[in-house]
């Protein structure tokens, strides 16, 4: 994790986009209840497109155009995502993981290209390829495009691309952002095992085991990505180290 917060300093100091300010800050009913917990099958890179993963993509992809929240493994830890532009989807996430209402949720993208449809950029494309694919959140200006009833009380949003396929793959095969956090209770340790989030199961419709993510004995591995606010030209802000 410390690696991913020096790749961002270093991004950000190519772009010259400014100096960075370390800061603290960053944010109703269950969906059906979790029918089914898939294993990602190995991924073999000479068949990487197997039937098997195939199938998982697929069977999260329907789960969320119906409305249900996805347990998913991420590049940092595992995630549950909702479709961003479903109102009902998200509040259920928020009525999930006891969240205050006023924090807010980042959106989860399979491209770095698909920003521009979300987000009001004012850096160059060129910074956005050095920081994404990874472990990395970036604070833009949210576009009309966005769903209203998302963060409705910020002209910001978060935006992730992870470098993890699995979730870029489902992400591709939505027609909108996800709407993506940790697979948690608020307040309590990011997940990086299925098996630590248990107990939020019965409100899933699905939970996709991608196996172990990173060190489970490592606090580093469970402190998820940097938040890097971009949205003020000529500078930026590392809100949160991950």
């Amino acid at each position: 994790m410390l690696r991913a917060r020096r790749v961002v300093l270093a991004a950000l100091a190519r772009a010259g986009e400014g100096a960075p300010g370390l800061g603290l800050g960053p944010g109703l009913g269950p969906g059906p209840p979790c029918s089914a917990c898939l294993r990602l099958p190995p991924r073999d890179a000479t068949q990487p497109d197997s039937q098997g993963w195939r199938e998982a993509v697929a069977a999260a992809a329907g789960s969320l155009r119906a409305g249900g929240l996805v347990a998913v493994p991420t590049d940092t830890v595992y995630g549950v995502a909702c479709l961003a532009q479903d109102s009902g989807a998200v509040r259920s996430i928020y009525s999930l993981k006891g969240r205050c209402g006023r924090k807010p949720l980042a959106i989860c993208l399979g491209d770095v290209d698909h920003i521009y449809r979300y987000c009001h950029v004012n850096v160059p494309h060129q910074l956005l390829q050095d920081l994404l694919p990874g472990p990395v959140t970036l604070v833009l200006k949210r576009s009309e495009e966005l769903n209203k009833d998302l963060n409705p009380f910020t002209p910001l949003v978060g935006v992730r691309v992870p470098n993890h396929p699995f979730i870029r793959e489902l992400a591709r095969a939505c027609s909108g952002p996800l709407a993506l956090t940790s697979a948690n209770i608020s307040c309590q340790a990011s997940t990086l095992t299925v098996s630590e989030f248990q107990d939020l199961w019965p409100q899933l419709s699905l939970v996709i085991d991608g196996g172990p993510i990173g060190d489970v004995q490592s606090p580093e591995c469970r402190l998820g990505s940097t938040v890097v606010d971009l949205s003020v030209p000529g500078k930026f802000t590392i809100i949160r180290p991950g």
